[in-house]
C-alpha cells in the first residue's frame, strides 16, 4: 500500500458536494479570464532580500489579494515589448526568460534559488509557462510575489498569448477547465479523508508491534509485520521534490525527466535504444532486460535505488530538515522493534520491509508511464503533453486504496497540487476535454497495464536489436 511519508500534505477545508446544477460548458469562454500574475506591476528596479523574498523599492504595496484581482494602485511603468521569436532564444542555463500570462521574465538570476529546483525553470525557457506555473504552486499569491521582480516586459499586441505551433482553443479550454474546478472547490482537501490515513498507518504500526510481543520474532510472524509495515517510508523531500518535479512538468521528454533516464541498466522508449544500438553501446544483453526488470527492477527499486539517492542528496547538499526527518523514521523503527530484534535485526527488517513493498510500488509508478509516448522536446501545450504521456488505470476501491489514487495518474499530472481524493470526481471533465480535442485518454485493467511494462521493454529491446546488429 502506498503511503508515502513524504506526500503528506497539509489542507484546509473539505471540498463541497459536487451534486447540484454545477454544469461545465469548455466552449464557452470564461467571463472574467483574469491573469495570474495580475495587471498591476511593480517598479522594474525591485530587488530582492537577503532571504529572497521580494523587497518594496519605496512604492506603496499591494497584498497578494489586490495583485490577483487586479485591484492594485502601485503606479505602473510601460513594458518592453517582446515578440516569441525574441522569448525563444533565450532559453539556456545562462539565459533563461519565460512567459507567465503575457508577461516576460528573466528568471536566469532566480532559477539557483528556486525552490522547485534550476532544472525546471530551465526545461521551460523560451516557452510559456502560464499553465505549469499555475499548475505547481499550491500558494500561487506567495509565488506571484516572487515573480515581480524578475518582470522585463510583456508580448507584443499582436502576438498570441501562446507559441504559434500550440492550439489557442485547446489552451483556452484547459484553462477553463481549470477555473472550473477551482470554483467547484477541487483543490481543498478533506481532512477526514486523510486522517483515516494516519489512523491506517497507527492502527498497523501498533498490530505489529502487537503480535510480536503476543506471538514472538519467528520468521512467519517477521514476514507477516513486514507486510503490515509496507504503509509508509523515510525518503529526503528535497530529493523527492526535485526529482518529482521535473517528471511531471515534461513527462517522458528526453533529456528532461529524470524518470526515463534509466540506462545504462534499461533502455525505455523508441530513441534511446536505437541511440544506443547505432552507437554499438552494449553494457548489458539488453534483449533479456524484460527478465533483469524483474530480478533487478523489482525488488531493489526501493531498498537500493530511491534510497541511496535519497541519503547522498539529504548529505551532500545538508539538508539538515530532512535528515532530521528521515532519522525519525528510523528512530521509530528502534525503538518500537528494537527490544524483539536488536540493533542488527531491526536493520534487516527496515530493509526487508522495503523489499516487500518495493514490486508494488515500482509496477504502481511505471504503469502510466513506460508504456506511452516518450520524445524529445516537442513544446506542446500541457494537456497534450500529460495526456501523451500518462495512462489511468480502471477505477476500483482495491485499485484506489492501494495505488494511493494514482490509478488516476492523468488527472494527477495535470494538477498536481490536487487532493487525490477529488481525482475520480475530476475525471469525467478531463475525458469530455480530450474527447473534443482527439486526444486519446488511456484506461486500462490493472493487470494489463502491469503487462504492459513488460512488453514495452521487450519492444524497446529489439528496437536495440536492430540497431546494434544493423550492417
Amino acid at each position: 500500500m502506498i503511503q508515502s511519508e513524504v506526500r503528506i500534505r497539509s489542507f484546509r477545508s473539505q471540498p463541497r458536494n459536487l451534486r447540484g446544477s454545477v454544469m461545465m460548458k469548455i466552449e464557452e469562454k470564461h467571463a472574467a479570464n483574469g491573469s495570474l500574475v495580475g495587471t498591476s506591476q511593480l517598479p522594474l528596479g525591485e530587488k530582492h532580500q537577503a532571504n529572497d523574498k521580494p523587497e518594496e523599492n519605496g512604492k506603496a504595496q499591494v497584498s497578494p489579494k489586490q495583485e490577483a484581482d487586479g485591484k492594485g494602485d502601485t503606479p505602473r511603468k510601460s513594458l518592453n515589448l517582446y515578440s516569441w521569436q525574441e522569448i525563444q532564444r533565450h532559453n539556456q542555463k545562462t539565459d533563461q526568460w519565460l512567459v507567465i500570462n503575457r508577461k516576460v521574465y528573466d528568471v536566469t538570476s532566480w532559477a539557483d534559488r528556486h525552490p522547485g529546483g534550476r532544472r525546471v525553470l530551465n526545461h521551460y525557457a523560451g516557452e510559456d509557462a502560464t499553465d505549469v506555473f499555475r499548475a505547481m504552486h499550491l500558494e500561487i499569491d506567495i509565488a506571484r510575489l516572487y515573480l515581480k521582480p524578475l518582470l522585463i516586459g510583456e508580448l507584443a499586441p499582436g502576438e498570441p498569448s501562446q507559441e504559434r505551433n500550440k492550439n489557442a482553443q485547446l489552451v483556452e479550454d484547459f484553462q477553463e477547465l481549470r477555473r472550473t474546478l477551482e470554483a467547484m472547490n477541487m483543490f481543498s482537501a478533506n481532512l477526514g479523508f486523510f486522517s483515516l490515513h494516519l489512523i491506517q498507518i497507527l492502527i498497523l504500526e501498533a498490530l505489529a508491534w502487537l503480535m510480536l510481543w503476543h506471538f514472538g520474532n519467528g520468521w512467519p510472524i517477521t514476514i507477516c509485520i513486514s507486510f503490515l509495515l509496507t504503509i509508509s517510508q523515510g525518503l529526503s523531500v528535497k530529493w523527492w521534490n526535485h526529482r518529482h518535479f521535473q517528471h511531471h512538468t515534461k513527462p517522458n521528454i528526453y533529456p528532461k525527466d529524470p524518470d526515463i533516464d534509466v540506462g545504462p541498466l534499461f533502455l525505455v522508449g523508441d530513441l534511446q535504444p536505437i541511440k544506443y544500438g547505432k552507437k554499438k553501446i552494449k553494457y548489458i544483453d539488453y534483449e533479456k532486460q524484460h527478465l533483469y526488470f524483474y530480478m533487478v527492477g523489482l525488488p531493489l527499486l526501493m531498498p537500493v535505488y530511491f534510497n541511496l539517492q535519497s541519503m547522498q542528496v539529504m548529505y551532500l547538499g545538508r539538508y539538515w530538515r530532512d535528515i532530521v526527518w528521515v532519522s525519525s523514521f528510523y528512530i521509530r523503527y528502534f525503538i518500537t522493534f528494537g527490544p524483539f530484534y536488536g540493533i542488527f535485526g531491526t536493520v534487516l527488517l527496515i530493509y526487508l520491509v522495503k523489499f516487500l513493498e518495493s514490486p508494488w510500488i515500482a509496477c504502481v509508478t511505471q504503469m502510466s508511464h513506460i508504456p506511452m509516448k516518450m520524445s524529445r522536446e516537442e513544446n506542446r501545450d500541457w494537456l497534450s503533453t500529460q495526456v501523451l504521456a500518462t495512462c489511468n488505470v480502471e477505477q476500483s476501491f482495491f485499485n484506489d486504496w492501494f495505488t494511493g489514487h494514482l490509478n488516476f495518474q492523468i488527472e494527477h499530472h495535470l494538477f498536481p497540487t490536487m487532493p487525490r481524493h477529488n481525482y475520480q470526481k475530476v475525471a469525467p471533465l478531463v475525458r469530455s476535454l480530450c474527447a473534443k480535442h482527439g486526444l486519446q485518454y488511456v484506461t486500462k485493467p490493472i493487470l494489463k497495464a502491469f503487462g504492459d511494462i513488460v512488453r514495452s521493454l521487450k519492444k524497446s529491446a529489439a528496437l536495440w536489436m536492430d540497431a546494434y546488429y544493423e550492417t
